[in-house]
């Protein structure tokens, strides 16, 4: 039996019917679906083509549970201490409809139009503020991100607060920053198709501020070029030193 077949049958059977998942922990039922698509759900992707109605609340109802153990394991009497008895309710509530919404939900709605005056300048959009979450720790990244579109006719164009929206969905999640700025850019230039995008975001990681050197000055900076700002060196240094004249105001 060939190796894709083989993985393909058992996708199929760790599946099985929605009425066989029924049973199982939401959780296990939306693992299931995942596996049995092909889909990847490492910790910075989006699952929400694969949760069903009913089941976000499900899957927060358990994380709670979950997290109750945890408390338990740390020692902690969260019954007799009143600042931790709803603890895990908070926390629950804080993952899977806070910092990691964007794991959970489908991209917001983004209205786009047409570029009818053919606009070709480039075009910044930032600081757009980060709030995202270390993959290793669960520790926050606090920062900004810049945009840089260099539009072509045939681009569309989004409004200024849907840059911010889009940032806001592909950051809420756990993840490195390297990722998070080159999964950002794949959005973007899906939608936008321009013929230039930049990208750069500065951040601070809270897994150095919080633990291990508690380094409270290190911050990290790191930037995508696609098209046009790969190509041509000039308009790169324009977007660059326009993002130090607007630091600098």
């Amino acid at each position: 039996m060939s190796g894709s077949k083989a993985s393909s049958r058992h996708s199929i059977a760790a599946a099985g019917t929605e009425q066989e998942l029924a049973g199982l922990p939401a959780s296990e039922r939306v693992r299931r679906r995942l596996m049995a698509a092909g889909c990847r759900f490492h910790a910075n992707d989006n699952i929400a083509d694969y949760i069903r109605d009913g089941e976000l609340d499900e899957l927060k109802a358990e994380v709670e549970d979950r997290m109750k153990a945890v408390l338990n394991s740390l020692v902690i009497d969260t019954e007799g201490d009143h600042n931790t008895n709803d603890t895990a309710q908070r926390v629950a509530k804080m993952y899977l409809q806070e910092v990691f919404r964007g794991r959970y939900v489908p991209i917001p709605a983004v209205t786009e139009f047409p570029n009818v005056e053919r606009l070709n300048e480039l075009m910044i959009v930032g600081p757009v503020k980060v709030r995202s979450a270390c993959s290793h720790h669960f520790c926050p990244i606090l920062g900004r991100v810049w945009i840089g579109v260099l539009p072509n006719e045939h681009s569309n164009l989004i409004g200024l607060s849907k840059y911010a929206r889009i940032t806001e969905w592909i950051m809420s999640r756990p993840q490195i920053q390297e990722e998070a700025v080159t999964m950002l850019a794949n959005e973007l230039q899906e939608r936008v198709k321009p013929d230039g995008l930049a990208i750069v975001m500065e951040a601070d990681h809270f897994c150095m501020h919080w633990r291990g050197i508690k380094d409270d000055e290190s911050m990290m900076t790191n930037s995508v070029m696609r098209g046009a700002f790969l190509k041509d060196s000039t308009l790169r240094r324009e977007f660059l030193s326009l993002l130090s004249k607007k630091d600098s105001i």
